[in-house]
């Protein structure tokens, strides 16, 4: 692949991701856009939930399975390393996609919160989880994590080594503040219902197992890690506890 290509190949999968970020937004929390979580239902209730699963188990396979080094390693016989990263966050992408496209509302309410002041404070936490999560990936290095610096270097014939182990700011208080972010996304809601619940639960469910796995392979790359996950908890965040002497970490 040409340095010029890849770098047109790893910028237009970002911007695919970006558009499909901003439209999630506006999905997840019934704002702004034609079709939502809760749009009306328009399949039976057994195919909605069969679609849904299905979706579920395709997202969760997809972002995964190819961030596992096994995959990367085959895929890279194939493709140039340096667009290794573009074409995660392209399937990535076209997973979410196809997931808000096909998700088939069910109907139903679990709760709906009635107080104005608590439907604004439920919202505004809901926006604030994806500046938590924006901003976490810019701590460690957005642009690396999103396959740019990689396409970047390599189209400036630059070396693109791999990021040094780190534990910046809200790295030092919880190991993944970006599942955090996820995780506000999906529960911090004014009105939950039962199509919320089921993306909810799927979402938080492949978090939970997604930690097990990434955190397998940060220990195989990174010794120190080992360290840093005794100290640092995983998704509840400590403020009294206080990462003194762990090496920096990468870790998402």
């Amino acid at each position: 692949m040409k340095r010029s290509l890849m770098l047109v190949y790893g910028v237009v999968s970002y911007l695919l991701f970006f558009l499909t970020f901003v439209y999630s937004i506006g999905f997840v929390g019934n704002l702004w856009v034609p079709r939502s979580i809760d749009s009306e239902p328009t399949l039976p209730l057994g195919t909605a939930l069969l679609v849904n699963l299905g979706l579920l188990a395709m997202f969760a396979v997809q972002h995964s399975g190819m961030a596992r080094p096994a995959y990367k390693r085959w895929l890279t016989r194939h493709i140039p390393a340096a667009a290794e990263r573009s074409t995660y966050v392209l399937f990535s992408t076209i997973a979410m996609a196809a997931l808000m496209y096909f998700w088939a509302p069910l109907g139903g309410v679990i709760w709906a919160v009635e107080s104005d002041l608590a439907t604004l404070a439920l919202n505004a936490l809901y926006l604030g989880s994806w500046v938590l999560l924006l901003y976490a990936t810019f701590l460690i290095d957005h642009f690396d994590l999103f396959g740019l610096r990689q396409v970047w270097n390599t189209f400036r014939q630059q070396e693109c080594r791999d990021l040094n182990f780190v534990t910046p700011a809200l790295y030092r208080i919880v190991r993944h503040p970006i599942y955090v972010g996820w995780l506000g996304i999906f529960w911090f809601t004014p009105m939950m219902t039962v199509t919320h619940a089921l993306l909810a639960l799927g979402v938080t469910g492949y978090i939970l197992v997604g930690i097990e796995l990434e955190e397998r392979d940060l220990e195989r790359a990174h010794p120190e890690y080992t360290q840093y996950k005794r100290k640092v908890p995983a998704l509840i965040p400590n403020i009294g506890r206080r990462l003194e002497s762990a090496p920096e970490s990468s870790a998402a």
